[in-house]
């Protein structure tokens, strides 16, 4: 079973000291930065499910930082408990106005503290069921939302997004480096989505470098390109000088032949019940993984559609 991650970020390493045994005993994998500049890089470097955030802090206070990962929408669902050596009600407005999840103040009761993550963390994984690198909703409500739409009885698209090359990329510039290349993948994702979706659109991380957006038939090749134009613009960054200016990976498979492996991309394939009827959600995945991979077949980063009937249509 996987460890909950808690990333402490306090100034003090004696607090950092007392919080990091605590936690360990009860069973959590604990993450420790010296300032909010470390904790900012932390986060996106680790993935916590949990920060335990100092308010006062040089560098970069503990609100700003708040602030900061609140305004990302890979981690506003993140809990936070903001610590502070001050009992004015003015500090604890000002760290919940942020978005702090909880707040306690110091001199603290460890073991209070542990049940107020606990509860916390009770209740962040019952509002979501979010995958842990990009805080996006996974499988479970991934299959709730697929079935609902099956049995709402109106049209929709399942737009499954898959990246090309990416196990060359984890090879040739490991897995830290393959992390940021999904999380910055998510976060292309879920902004388009926003900004060109409609309202009520789904995005969900089925795992990997695999995720799903469920939204209309008419919004679903419009957001395909924007979020293909997105990536494509996007992916070059991913990679040293060297590898951008030749436009590929020179990497040697398993036979220990010399090949060049292009940059990643991105392949869409789009499920739609416009043409064909689908009553389960299984047939969704079917459906989705062979379009995604007649997508792949193409070079390049692109999308395809489903336009087969039913045969009886």
């Amino acid at each position: 079973m996987r460890k909950q991650k808690i990333l402490i970020v306090d100034d003090e390493p004696d607090i950092r000291d007392v919080l990091k045994i605590t936690l360990e005993c009860e069973g959590y994998d604990v993450q420790e930065a010296c300032d909010g500049v470390d904790g900012l890089a932390k986060v996106n470097k680790v993935s916590p499910d949990l920060v335990i955030l100092d308010n006062n802090m040089p560098k970069m206070t503990g609100q700003e930082v708040c602030e900061i990962l609140k305004k990302d929408i890979l981690l506003r669902h993140m809990p936070i408990i903001m610590l502070t050596g001050k009992g004015d009600i003015q500090d604890k407005v000002k760290g919940l106005d942020a978005g702090a999840d909880d707040y306690i103040v110091k001199p603290f009761e460890p073991q209070e503290l542990v049940a107020r993550i606990k509860m916390i963390l009770r209740r962040s994984s019952r509002d979501l069921d979010a995958n842990p690198l990009s805080r996006l909703p996974g499988n479970i409500t991934i299959m709730s939302e697929l079935e609902a739409a099956i049995h709402s009885g109106k049209q929709f698209a399942v737009c499954y997004l898959d990246l090309d090359k990416f196990k060359s990329f984890n090879d040739t510039y490991g897995f830290e480096h393959g992390d940021e290349v999904i999380r910055e993948t998510a976060r292309i994702i879920l902004s388009t989505a926003n900004e060109i979706g409609n309202k009520e659109d789904f995005v969900g991380h089925i795992g990997g470098d695999d995720f799903v957006i469920l939204t209309t038939i008419e919004k679903s090749d419009e957001l395909s390109q924007v979020i293909i134009d997105a990536f494509d613009k996007t992916a070059p960054a991913f990679y040293n000088k060297e590898d951008r200016e030749r436009n590929c990976i020179i990497a040697k498979d398993r036979q220990g032949n010399v090949q060049k492996i292009p940059l990643i991309s991105i392949s869409i394939g789009i499920v739609t019940n416009e043409y064909r009827t689908i009553s389960h959600v299984a047939e969704i995945g079917e459906i989705g993984a062979e379009l995604k991979k007649l997508a792949k077949s193409k070079e390049h980063s692109n999308f395809v559609r489903d336009s087969r009937k039913d045969e009886a249509a």
